[in-house]
C-alpha cells in the first residue's frame, strides 16, 4: 500500500496558496505530516480525504487515481478531521451504529459486532451508553477514530487529534494510533513535534504550502548530531544572541532563556554541545527555510 502525491498546488480565492508543488511518497506505517499552524497540513488532508480539489497535481492510492475515482477512495478512508463534532444527546453506541449503516454494513449482527469491537479497541465500551456531550476531549477524540475505523479502511488520515488534549488522554490517543498503524497508510497531521518522534517511521516537515524536508525522524536527528548547541543567558541578552548566532529555538527554564543554535562547530566555550531530537530538527528546519 502506498501513496503518491505529484505537484499538489492550491491557491485559495482570497489569494493564499495553500499547497505549493508538493511531493511525497507515503508508505504503509505511521507518517508524521509536522508543520506550524497555517502550514497547508490541513489544506493537504482534506484533498486526499476527497472533500476538495486541487488547482494542479495527482494523488494515486495504489491502483485508485483519488482525484477521479471518489467514490473507491471513500470506500477505503477513515477520516478523523480537525474538528469532528458528534451528536450530544446520542450514545456513543447508537452513533456508531448509524456510521456503519452510512458505510454500507447492513447487516444487524454484523454491524452489532463491528461495534462492539470497536468500543472495546477504543476503550470506550464501559461508556457506550453515555450520550456523546458528556465525553471529554480525549474520549470524543477516540470515539472519532472509532467511526475512522469502520470498514478496515486501508487509508486513515487525522488531522491534529491531540490538540487541547491533557497528557494521559494524549498518552491514550498515542497508544490507540499505534496499534492501528501497522498494515495500513496512516497519516498524523500535527503541529506537536513529540507525537511525530514518538510514532511514526517516517515523516515530512511542511511550511507556507511547502515541504522542506522528509525522511525518517532518526535519521534526520543523526544529521544534526554535532551541529547543535544550547546555552543559558539572561533575557536581555536574547536579542543580541539572535543577531549574532543562528538561533533556532528558545524556552524558558526557572525564568530564564536556554537557546538552541546551530552551528557546525562551537561557537564558543561558553556554549555545551546537545543531544538533538526531533524538535532540533523541526525548528532547525523552519529557520534555514525563513532565510533562504
Amino acid at each position: 500500500m502506498e501513496l503518491k502525491i505529484e505537484n499538489l498546488s492550491k491557491t485559495y480565492r482570497n489569494g493564499i496558496q495553500a499547497l505549493k508543488n508538493v511531493n511525497l511518497t507515503i508508505p504503509t506505517g505511521m507518517f508524521g505530516l509536522l508543520g506550524p499552524n497555517g502550514a497547508g497540513k490541513s489544506t493537504l488532508m482534506r484533498t486526499i480525504a476527497t472533500l476538495q480539489d486541487p488547482d494542479t497535481g495527482t494523488i494515486q492510492l495504489d491502483d485508485i487515481n483519488v482525484l477521479r475515482q471518489k467514490d473507491r477512495v471513500r470506500q477505503v478512508l477513515g477520516y478523523l478531521p480537525q474538528e469532528f463534532g458528534v451528536y450530544p444527546k446520542v450514545s456513543a453506541e447508537r452513533m456508531l451504529d448509524h456510521f456503519a449503516v452510512l458505510k454500507g454494513i447492513n447487516r444487524k449482527q454484523e454491524r452489532k459486532d463491528v461495534v462492539e469491537k470497536l468500543l472495546h479497541q477504543t476503550n470506550l465500551y464501559s461508556v457506550r451508553k453515555k450520550h456523546l456531550g458528556s465525553y471529554s476531549g480525549g474520549m470524543k477524540q477516540r470515539f472519532g477514530i472509532a467511526q475512522a475505523l469502520l470498514g478496515n479502511p486501508k487509508l486513515i488520515i487525522v488531522d491534529e487529534p491531540t490538540a487541547g488534549l491533557d497528557p494521559a488522554e494524549r498518552n491514550r490517543f498515542n497508544n490507540l494510533l499505534s496499534e492501528i498503524g501497522e498494515n495500513r497508510v496512516v497519516i498524523l497531521s500535527t503541529h506537536i513535534v513529540d507525537d511525530v518522534a514518538n510514532l511514526c517511521s517516517q515523516m515530512a516537515i511542511i511550511s507556507k504550502g511547502n515541504v522542506l524536508r522528509m525522511g525518517k525522524p532518526l535519521q534526520t536527528i543523526d544529521e544534526l548530531r554535532g551541529f547543535i548547541w544550547k546555552k543559558t543567558i539572561e533575557k536581555s541578552q536574547l536579542a543580541g544572541y539572535q543577531r549574532d548566532y543562528h538561533v533556532i529555538s528558545t524556552r524558558l527554564v526557572s525564568g530564564r532563556p536556554v537557546i538552541h543554535v546551530y552551528c557546525p562547530e562551537q561557537p564558543d566555550g561558553t556554549f555545551e554541545a546537545v543531544e538533538p531530537d526531533l524538535e532540533d530538527v523541526y525548528f532547525t528546519t523552519l529557520n534555514q527555510n525563513a532565510m533562504n
